[in-house]
């Protein structure tokens, strides 16, 4: 790929924005030598303004989405690309979420651009556990362990039931759930259908791959190693 439309679909301009920042001379390697929209560079050797360029199209990010960020552009109020820096809004092939967290909903979301990757993180038949901790707004009745791992509990709205899933009581009003489905609200909806609400909720794992220290609001690119580790065998419901 020529140099100028790499630069160009990784956000940091339109084509002929890219042209004239070559023209500029602010498109170097790493000794510092200009490079012209025609050299063939590696992506690891090109600087703009002297920085490395952003990362290469395969990005996959982790982030720790705090309370009130939303994953969707049409939603008013702060969204998670607010977190990221600007020009990966622009990005070609562009930087997805993969599934959402909503709005009251904290904890650790990944986004990439790979659709292929995407899609096999969220699909059902790679049961891909997500580990929530949710704290509620009554009393644990005792139950729910059993009803949301027998694999027969419906939904509202639903015509199949939810795949079996594990609950472990850390209190009273305090419960840790694992599923391998992705339905919409499905932890809040699965404790409504006890009759039961979530007042905070919060995402701590996908796969084997857990937020280690990152703090709310906090991102890092992830290598090919950690992204190997939400597939990692040993991770899924028992």
């Amino acid at each position: 790929m020529k140099l100028v439309r790499l630069i160009a679909n990784l956000g940091y301009g339109s084509r002929r924005e890219v042209q004239a920042m070559f023209r500029e001379g602010r498109i170097t390697d790493a000794a510092g030598e200009v490079l012209y929209a025609d050299d063939v560079v590696a992506h690891e050797c090109v600087r703009v303004d002297g920085e490395p360029l952003d990362p290469a199209p395969g990005l996959v990010v982790m982030l720790n989405k705090p309370l009130g960020a939303t994953c969707s552009t049409r939603d008013a109020g702060r969204i998670v690309y607010d977190l990221l820096p600007s020009r990966w809004r622009a990005r070609d092939p562009m930087l997805s979420t993969v599934g959402r967290l909503d709005r009251d909903t904290s904890g650790l979301l990944l986004l990439t651009d790979n659709g292929a990757l995407l899609h096999r993180i969220i699909s059902p038949r790679q049961h891909v556990p997500k580990v929530y901790q949710a704290e509620l707004a009554e009393d644990l009745r005792g139950d729910e362990a059993a009803l949301f791992a027998s694999g027969t509990l419906m939904l509202d709205s639903e015509t199949t039931p939810l795949a079996p899933a594990m609950l472990e009581v850390l209190g009273p009003r305090c419960a840790r759930l694992t599923v391998t489905e992705g339905r919409y609200h499905q932890v809040r909806r699965m404790f409504a259908a006890t009759g039961n609400r979530v007042e905070r909720l919060h995402r701590s794992r996908v796969g084997a791959l857990d937020l280690g220290d990152l703090e709310p609001g906090a991102w890092r690119v992830l290598d090919d190693g950690e992204v190997a580790r939400v597939f990692a065998e040993g991770s899924s419901v028992a």
